[in-house]
């Protein structure tokens, strides 16, 4: 019960902003049935015409880069699956209930709306705030969910399945490595507003208040015409460390601003606030010089074999961090498939919405294919700006959770907390 209400609660925080959007498109509809997104009939493009097809819905941003890149991976990884013998008497169907929501709340709800009969899970929902606007229809209707996004509080919501740290998490870590590497007196955090920049700002106050260190918090607009306070408060302060949690624009001129005011400390971004064109521009040395980068997983060119098996999925395309963050994340729901599959079948009926939460709220640990370790709650560090693009990243410090983490267990989200 705890677990909902404090779900609930994240609902309401990040769905607050929304709300007079949302009025024109909220409207009473009965939940979806249970059986929904499941038929005896093949999949379209089905590889096993004797088999039945489970259709699964994505909710994405196209016309971002990164969503794109991420979407694709997971189309490709579903075809991986249906090519490899599909899951029981089923193949995947990631293509035809495939929705564009413009970055947009209003739109995400109508998208999810208009495909929630139609699906038994959510392969992808991009966002934070525009899948938060549809997690009460999404428990009225038992629909499992992959986020596109990393934000604490879905470890509150049990069928939401998220994989790699959260940017709180990741937040703590970046702390525990610079404590690792020399003293830390002072930390600032520099973040846009909102569920990433929130949630890693609350990790490393989280940080700082465990270790005796003096927390600056510094919330910056998106911009990177906006980010003048933010390099005015690094050379006024002079902190050991800034954690950054801004995108890539923003970084470049914080980074670029602070090493030419003389700062010598620092500087780990979290892992939405690297783009490899960064090396092209005029903050490349001094990117080279001061900025690590905490990530959730390894880059595209590791050798795991998931990482082997995603590149070979992709064939010629071009490398894009996206593409990891998409193929990592579609193993959990694999799981429970595969579990809600068995468990229908030694039933003898099809596989259900109640099945595949049942399968969700159990599952143990999963196995990523050596893209994800075994314990929950592990980062790394990468050295970006010192590679040469998505296809040679450093890796500074593999997987690793910092001494902090230890007895880290916040009761509700930690952007609550800033």
């Amino acid at each position: 019960m705890r677990r909902q209400l404090i779900a609930a609660g994240l609902a309401v925080v990040l769905a607050g902003a929304a709300a007079a959007g949302l009025a024109a498109c909220r409207e009473d509809k009965p939940a979806a049935s249970a059986g929904s997104g499941v038929t005896r009939e093949p999949c379209p493009d089905a590889v096993d015409r004797a088999k039945g097809c489970i259709y699964l819905g994505f909710i994405s941003d196209l016309r971002n880069a990164d969503a794109a890149a991420f979407t694709d991976a997971q189309q490709r990884f579903w075809n991986r699956v249906n090519r490899a013998g599909g899951i029981g008497g089923y193949e995947i169907d990631a293509v035809t209930y495939v929705r564009d929501n413009h970055n947009d709340t209003p739109t995400h709800v109508r998208a999810y709306r208009d495909i929630r009969g139609k699906v038994l899970a959510l392969g992808q929902t991009m966002g934070t705030a525009t899948t938060a606007a549809v997690i009460t229809d999404m428990r009225a209707d038992d629909m499992v969910a992959v986020p596109a996004s990393r934000t604490s509080g879905w470890g509150f919501e049990p069928t939401v399945l998220e994989s790699g740290a959260s940017y709180c998490v990741e937040a703590v870590n970046a702390v525990d490595y610079a404590r690792s590497t020399g003293p830390v007196r002072s930390v600032m955090a520099i973040h846009l507003p909102g569920d990433y920049g929130d949630d890693n700002a609350a990790g490393v106050k989280a940080s700082a208040a465990a270790n005796g260190m003096t927390f600056i918090n510094i919330k910056t607009d998106p911009g990177a015409e906006r980010q003048t306070g933010a390099v005015d408060a690094i050379l006024a302060r002079r902190p050991d460390l800034v954690v950054l949690a801004v995108n890539p624009e923003e970084t470049e001129v914080i980074v670029r601003g602070a090493a030419d005011g003389g700062f010598t400390g620092r500087i780990i971004g979290a892992g939405p606030s690297w783009d490899p064109e960064l090396l092209r521009g005029p903050g490349a040395p001094a990117l080279r010089a001061l900025y690590l980068q905490s990530a959730p997983w390894a880059p595209w060119s590791a050798d795991t074999p998931g990482h082997r098996a995603m590149r070979e999925a992709l064939g010629t395309m071009a490398p894009h961090e996206g593409q990891v963050a998409g193929w990592v994340s579609s193993y959990p729901l694999k799981a429970a498939l595969v579990e809600a599959v068995r468990a229908a079948a030694a039933a003898g009926g099809q596989p259900t919405r109640a099945g595949l939460v049942r399968a969700a709220r159990d599952q143990g640990a999963v196995d990523y294919d050596g893209m994800l370790p075994a314990g929950g709650g592990q980062s790394m560090i990468l050295s970006p700006a010192t590679g040469s693009g998505v296809a040679e990243v450093p890796v500074v410090r593999d997987f690793f959770a910092g001494p902090t983490l230890t007895g880290f267990t916040p009761d509700r989200p930690c952007f609550q907390e800033l």
